[in-house]
């Protein structure tokens, strides 16, 4: 995670120096809203999900965000996302976690360019599906679980570009920092990158 958090900071400082002397308001574009989308990569992490041989799940998110200039750099990204989390452990069957929440982050986001921007921001997520799978014998089983929070709160942060015609590219990191079981001591968190595709009206 601090190596994940000190790349996010080099790049960030590194366009901020080359785009000082040419940077555009992107405030020049007007407030905006728009619809974004794509695939997510998710897994247990904290001190007792990292113990154990969990590996990533790929899925998918997808929803609407508005984008509200404060100044000339900086815009507050209120959105709502239906989102597919989980883990997959590595065992016979593949069995996997397969969690669908509702995520509503608030994102700062700051522009550097009328290209580049870099977010983060907190985000709260609420829990409309959850089960455990499995494959066995060439057939797939099921059930729904019930020892998974309702709620889930965390932060995201990421790095953005708006490439033209309304559309923009960003990818993301979602530090969750409620635990995923109820009713438990287990140190086991939502953690998972997105890779995004976005288009705004």
């Amino acid at each position: 995670m601090k190596k994940v958090i000190f790349a996010f900071i080099a790049v960030t400082l590194f366009v901020w120096d080359a785009n000082a002397q040419r940077r555009t308001p992107a405030s020049a574009q007007m407030s905006n809203f728009g619809i974004r989308g794509g695939a997510s990569f998710f897994n247990w992490g904290g001190d007792d999900g990292s113990n154990n041989d969990y590996t990533n799940r790929a899925g998918f998110h997808a929803g609407i965000y508005g984008n509200m200039f404060v100044t000339d750099n900086f815009a507050i990204e209120p959105g709502a996302y239906f989102s597919q989390k989980g883990t997959t452990a590595d065992n016979f069957a593949d069995s996997r976690t397969v969690l669908s929440y509702v995520d509503v982050p608030i994102l700062l986001r700051f522009y550097a360019s009328d290209g580049f921007n870099i977010f983060a921001g907190p985000q709260g997520s609420i829990l409309v599906d959850s089960k455990f799978e499995g494959d066995a014998f060439g057939s797939t089983f099921e059930w729904e679980r019930d020892d998974i929070n309702d709620l889930d709160a965390g932060l995201v942060f990421g790095i953005g570009y708006n490439l033209p015609v309304g559309l923009n590219v960003q990818g993301s990191y979602d530090l969750g920092l409620t635990p995923v079981f109820k009713d438990s001591d287990a140190e086991v968190y939502n953690r998972g990158f997105k890779v995004s595709l976005g288009y705004s009206f």
